[in-house]
Order: structure tokens, then sequence, then C-alpha cells
């Protein structure tokens, strides 16, 4: 867990839930009162987010205690219980909604990427996610993609030089596109791998004439072309399919023999898991 990129988070949200106070809570129940909550499974999936909740109510509150029984990317069914936590009250009642939101969603994405996993296995291809994420929460988001199986894409727009069509369109043509990322990692001295999308195959032999690229990611291909432009391409460049890409044909994708295949919707249209935090009374 990078607590760099972590702890901003926690806090903000923390912030924008809590406000000058948890007032419900506050009028309710009488300082110093102590308790123990339980953080029930209510849907059969992957959990994800066990690490960062505990973050979470140790960021709350230093003094409360976690107990873990479940961890990260374990299967998970309903009543299992993933964690105990106990101390001040208010402080687990503080800390529980973030919790829940966090784990929710993040065993959410675990559960349907590692469907997409198991539906792969037998093939050399794996499942990348995409930049479509939660503003704020991409790293949480990207994190559970990795706890359910699948392999991380680039982070952001600073990591990897990813030339798409309106790159190509606004450069004036594939070959210069190229050209010009070149010319500016020497430059800028950055260590950057290159990627460039190609839509037909026109563009796929544009960019093999050109060459220095690290990967091409070939978007929208039906099954046939697909096929062909991984023979043609032969192992020189790590290659990418995206572009309508589902539960029900990833499989068919992964056959035509690309390395990757790439899913927005692992982040971008997930089920949360269903789970609970209740007092132990």
């Amino acid at each position: 867990m990078d607590i760099e990129l972590v702890q901003p988070f926690i806090d903000n949200a923390l912030k924008e839930d809590v406000g000058d106070g948890d007032h419900t809570s506050l009028a309710t129940i009488p300082p110093g009162t102590t308790g123990k909550a339980r953080l029930l499974v209510k849907d059969n999936g992957i959990i994800a987010g066990v690490e960062l909740a505990q973050y979470i109510f140790h960021r709350v509150d230093k003094a409360l205690s976690v107990n873990i029984f479940i961890k990260d990317g374990t299967v998970v069914k309903p009543k299992d219980v993933v964690l105990e936590v106990e101390g001040d009250v208010i402080s687990i009642l503080t800390a529980e909604r973030l919790v829940l939101n966090c784990m929710q969603r993040m065993s959410g994405i675990a559960t349907n990427t590692n469907h997409i996993v198991d539906l792969l296995k037998g093939t050399n291809t794996q499942v990348l996610d995409t930049r479509k994420t939660t503003p704020g929460m991409r790293y949480l988001e990207k994190w559970a993609v990795r706890i359910g199986g699948g392999v991380n894409h680039r982070f952001g727009l600073y990591d990897m030089i990813l030339i798409k069509d309106n790159h190509v369109d606004y450069s004036g043509g594939i070959a210069r596109a190229i050209e010009n990322a070149h010319q500016y990692i020497e430059k800028t001295g950055k260590k950057l791998a290159i990627e460039i999308e190609v839509r037909n195959q026109e563009e796929l032999d544009e960019v093999i004439a050109a060459g220095g690229v690290d990967r091409i990611l070939l978007d929208n291909f039906n099954f046939a072309d697909l096929k062909q432009a991984v023979n043609i391409i032969e192992g020189r460049y790590i290659t990418e399919a995206s572009g309508g890409i589902t539960v029900d044909n990833v499989r068919e994708y992964a056959n035509c023999g690309v390395d990757y295949v790439s899913i927005g919707a692992l982040t971008h249209s997930v089920k949360c898991l269903d789970l609970s935090l209740k007092a132990v009374k």
C-alpha cells in the first residue's frame, strides 16, 4: 500500500463525511463507550480492501484494535467474518461508511476481474485495466484489479506514452507521431514505453514500417482481422486488444493470440460486493 497516495484520499474522504462531527453518534452514545463490531460478507466473491480498512480504522483512532480473519484476495461467501474492530464506539462508527464504501467497490472490482482471469485460463492472454476509473479512487481500483489477478496498465498519463487516434491525427500521421515521441523522450531523458493504437490493417502496416514502439493496441478488430494482425506482428511487439470485449467474448479474443485484453468495465461499471459492519452485542 502506497501511504503517500492513500493517506490524502482517506483524510479528504473523512473530512467530506464527518465535517464538524458525527452528531448522531455524539448525540446518542455516551463519551468513552467501547464496543466491538464485525465486518460481515453478504455476497459471494473475492474480498479486497482489508489492508486499507485496517489503515482507515487506525487513521481515525490509533487505539482501535483490528483483528483480521480473511485476507485480501480470498474467496468469500455470505456470513463470513472478514475482521473485528474493537475500541471507542464513536471512532468505529466514524470509520464505518468509508471502510464499507472502499471495500465494497474494491471487492466488486476484484471479483469481476477474477472472473475474467478464470475465463482466460489455458491461454497466454492477461487482462488489463484502463484509466476509466473513479476520480480520486484510481489507486484503490487498480489495486483491486491486482488483487483479483489482473494486470495494471499505465496508472496515468505520466508513466507511459500511449499514442491513440487523436494523437495520430493531431500529429499528422503515425510515422510523425512515433518520431515526435522519440524526440520527446530524448529531450526529456524520461524512460517511457511507447504504445500505439491502430484501427485497421493499413495503420498496422504503417506502424510496422515505422517501428520504434514497444506495444501495439489493436482497437475494435474483428476476430479474423485480429488473428491476422497477430500473425503479421509475429511476436515483434507486445499485442493488446481493446474495444467491445466482454465476459461473453473475452475467451475468443484471447484465442486470437494477443498478449493482453484491456477492459474498461473492470472498473467503470462494476457491481459492489455487499458487506456490512455490525455491532457485537
